[in-house]
């Protein structure tokens, strides 16, 4: 007992100690307490026939079988996965790329314009991005489709076009993230020891050698992290794909989070709509400690 009150005297102790940097700390508490906890409390109307009226009768798992037997739900996991899985790998590839070639530039200033080039479009919110391609790539004035026409081709609904639209996609998504992953890769890059670059050229390695056998290999670690960062949020589209999808594309572009919105928020079935969330929960937890799991087997300690 008395340890226990000595603990707790401690602990007020040091709040009363460092109060200034817990009132600052405070916002952030209670933003993820209103908007990432106290919804959790939500989660049983995933097993009751809820409706405006009130929480209804218990009906068990009846509206995960209902997903599970849905086709749109079965066509917005796919679009999920299938979206999701190809930015990770588009977006990896370009950041670690970029970044490795940004880090060999001799020209200091080349450097930092292209380092703002890229990461300014990370500013710009998914309203105004949404916006600016699809005046871009309108069929009506579009500067794309207006240099198709030039060229004697003919106009594309690249947003309305189902062989389009998952590659505009992913290529708006690159164009607007990739700036903010190179900067993470970068900072990481800087700490490298520059002892073990001038070891490696006496030993006779040159640029490319250095950076396979030296920059590779540190990267690593922050390669692993930034894999599982985004295995966390593979099912959490939805902005980027709310302000550029329409009913022409939704066998492609359809996602989990969109499918949620449309069935709870529109078609007011919100039991059903929460058990889909649910659902995108769980297997999101699983593949991210699937992932640590993974990496703690092969490097011998896990990411967190």
């Amino acid at each position: 007992m008395n340890r226990d009150m000595t603990i707790r005297a401690t602990l007020g102790k040091r709040i009363l100690q460092h109060r200034a940097y817990y009132f600052f700390l405070l916002p952030g508490v209670v933003y993820f307490i209103l908007f990432h906890y106290a919804p959790m409390f939500g989660l049983r109307w995933a097993f009751f026939d809820y409706d405006l009226r009130g929480t209804g009768d218990f009906v068990g798992f009846a509206h995960f079988r209902d997903a599970f037997t849905s086709e749109g739900f079965g066509r917005a996991f796919r679009n999920t996965l299938l979206l999701s899985s190809a930015n990770i790998v588009i977006q990896m590839t370009l950041t670690i790329t970029i970044s490795l070639l940004l880090n060999e530039m001799v020209f200091k200033g080349v450097k930092k314009f292209v380092q703002t080039a890229i990461y300014l479009p990370h500013f710009l919110s998914w309203v105004v991005v949404g916006a600016l391609f699809t005046l871009i790539l309108s069929r009506q004035g579009g500067m794309v489709n207006g240099m198709i026409e030039t060229m004697g081709g003919e106009k594309v609904y690249f947003l309305g076009d189902t062989a389009w639209w998952r590659v505009v996609y992913l290529f708006i998504l690159a164009w607007r993230e990739v700036g903010w992953g190179t900067v993470i890769f970068l900072a990481s890059l800087s700490g490298i020891d520059p002892q073990l670059y001038e070891a490696a050229w006496i030993d006779g390695a040159g640029r490319w050698n250095q950076m396979w056998y030296v920059t590779l290999p540190h990267l690593i670690p922050v390669i692993v992290i930034v894999l599982i960062m985004n295995l966390a949020k593979i099912f959490n589209l939805f902005e980027s794909v709310f302000v550029l999808y329409n009913p022409l594309v939704y066998s492609v572009s359809d996602v989990i989070q969109t499918y949620v919105y449309r069935t709870g928020l529109q078609e007011f079935r919100f039991g059903y709509s929460t058990a889909v969330g649910l659902f995108r929960s769980v297997i999101a937890f699983v593949l991210v400690m699937t992932a640590n799991s993974t990496v703690k087997k092969i490097r011998g300690e896990s990411a967190f």
